[in-house]
């Protein structure tokens, strides 16, 4: 994948996890907080992590 889409899409993703989790929107921030309810939140904000760390470590390339 293109190192600037991994980081773009890895923004984008963190962001919208971010978001969703703090307006509390359809209850996931509290969810999230509790885990098990709220993993998808958790698996969204990994693979942004992953895909800004991979971003970054094509950059250095």
């Amino acid at each position: 994948m293109n190192k600037w889409a991994e980081l773009l899409m890895g923004m984008i993703l963190l962001v919208a996890a971010i978001y969703v989790w703090g307006m509390n929107l359809l209850g996931m921030g509290t969810a999230a907080l509790e885990f098990l309810k709220g993993g998808i939140i958790w698996l969204v904000i990994m693979v942004g992590l992953l895909f800004v760390m991979l971003g970054i470590s094509d950059l250095k390339d």
